[in-house]
């Protein structure tokens, strides 16, 4: 395996890993960014008013993007264990 075969397996994996995680961290962002607006709006500074909202948000995209999430990444892994001998 020459090194142009090893960093295109790595940016693959980049991407890959880039596009599952894409959705919980741009609605966590969104959200974390609302509630930052609604503390600085109220000047309430609670800590545990930013955090909750979070891990509900959390809860709620991997129950919603979770099996999109696990198809893709058992997709890909199953593409690149059947492309194997071709590295060989």
């Amino acid at each position: 395996m020459g090194a142009d075969v090893a960093l295109t397996l790595v940016s693959r994996m980049l991407w890959m890993s880039m596009l599952i995680m894409a959705p919980l961290l741009l609605l966590v962002m969104v959200v974390g960014i609302l509630v930052s607006i609604f503390q600085v709006v109220t000047q309430i500074q609670e800590m545990s008013l930013s955090f909750v909202p979070k891990l509900i948000t959390v809860v709620v995209v991997l129950q919603v993007f979770g099996p999109w999430m696990l198809r893709s990444l058992v997709n890909y892994a199953a593409q690149l264990i059947n492309s194997i001998p071709q590295y060989l």
